[in-house]
């Protein structure tokens, strides 16, 4: 996951939106996109309401062997309101052949690749970086990069963490270390909120000591998504049922 500002929906209004706000149509939209980039095929105009929120595309690879897991091929969004229907075609094609991690998407694979939309909402600044919920949020954190501005550990070595930074001077990109996890990264994973925050810090790049100031210094925004997922023969049906008999 990337392409992150520093400060995700900083000085917006939070988006807020009903369990039913991400439906099939969004990935189809996404699965369409791609396969018409990979095919040069005809794209299907979107049909659902051209809303705007913040929004991720995920990839993932669905094993052929029963009760494995799929396998992450591209996940990436942007934390700026986008309107869904440019959104989730600009980003579905980033994900797929943008994500720096892995090797482009290549049309064989298609047939087995699933299509994952989060539509993100509610942010809200965490009182501390303990302040959210698993399950429920995602996590954004922002701290002053430790080799530029160390920090010290409190005298007593007590943690606190109900102490959070919820102001951080405006600092370069060069300075500051950002990462995300989506909502359901945590679960999936089996992290506590602990766990969470030290591997968004070693995802946003340090290697070094993680210490209980460290902690406490970080920025953390919590936010919800509203996601939907879709696997290419349900795809390949709703391609077919608007007039594209072709597809297989």
């Amino acid at each position: 996951m990337s392409l992150l500002p520093i400060d995700p929906a900083g000085g917006q209004t939070a988006v807020k939106a009903d369990k039913k706000t991400c439906t099939p149509e969004h990935c189809f939209q996404a699965f369409d996109t791609l396969y018409c980039a990979l095919t040069d095929s005809t794209p299907i105009p979107p049909s659902f309401p051209d809303e705007k929120f913040p929004l991720f595309v995920t990839w993932n690879s669905r094993s052929s062997r029963p009760g494995r897991a799929p396998r992450l091929r591209g996940c990436i969004g942007n934390f700026q309101p986008m309107s869904l229907h440019e959104g989730i075609a600009e980003y579905a094609l980033i994900s797929a052949f943008e994500d720096d991690r892995f090797r482009k998407i290549e049309e064989k694979e298609l047939p087995s690749l699933e299509c994952g939309i989060s539509l993100l909402t509610d942010f809200e600044d965490a009182s501390s970086y303990l302040d959210w919920t698993i399950g429920t949020h995602g996590i954004h954190i922002s701290l002053p990069n430790p080799s530029i501005y160390p920090t010290s550990d409190s005298a007593s070595g007590a943690p606190s963490p109900f102490s959070s930074s919820s102001f951080l001077p405006r600092l370069t990109s060069r300075q500051m270390l950002t990462a995300t996890y989506l909502p359901d990264v945590m679960p999936e994973q089996g992290w506590d909120q602990r766990e969470a925050v030290e591997n968004a810090i070693r995802k946003a790049g340090w290697d070094g000591v993680i210490t209980e100031d460290m902690r406490r210094g970080i920025r953390l925004r919590r936010y919800q998504s509203r996601r939907c997922v879709v696997g290419w023969d349900e795809y390949v049906q709703w391609r077919k049922n608007n007039a594209d008999e072709d597809i297989c």
